[in-house]
């Protein structure tokens, strides 16, 4: 089993900056590949970003690309999401996601879940 605990949700204006973070304890962090999806009211859960288990590969949507970095440390068994230049249509809850079976981007391949971050951008 993981256990994943996002931080760093929260309120900020158009043009603004966040910092998610995920931590995770369980089993070992670096044998997952991991990603962060968002959910806003009304829609479907979808894939934000991507990272392997070593860190070599990453995917970001098409909507954050330039924007958003996804990184780990597998030192601090941690993975973020620097979000910067953000947008009122970035509003959602923000979860990370543990796959043991490598690196994935859909959701239903995804083994472990957070309990998600609320991120809100105001116009």
């Amino acid at each position: 089993q993981v256990q994943l605990v996002e931080s760093g949700g929260g309120l900020v204006q158009a043009g603004g900056s966040l910092r998610l973070s995920c931590a995770t304890s369980g089993r070992p962090f670096s044998a997952y590949s991991m990603g962060w999806f968002r959910q806003a009211p009304g829609k479907e859960r979808e894939i934000v970003a991507a990272i392997s288990w070593s860190g070599a590969n990453t995917y970001y949507t098409d909507s954050v690309k330039g924007r958003f970095t996804i990184s780990r440390d597998d030192a601090k068994n941690t993975v973020y999401l620097q979000m910067n230049s953000l947008k009122p249509e970035d509003t959602a809850v923000y979860y990370c996601a543990a796959s043991a079976g490598g690196w994935r981007m859909d959701k239903n391949e995804y083994d472990y879940w957070g309990q998600g971050t609320q991120v809100t951008v105001s116009s």
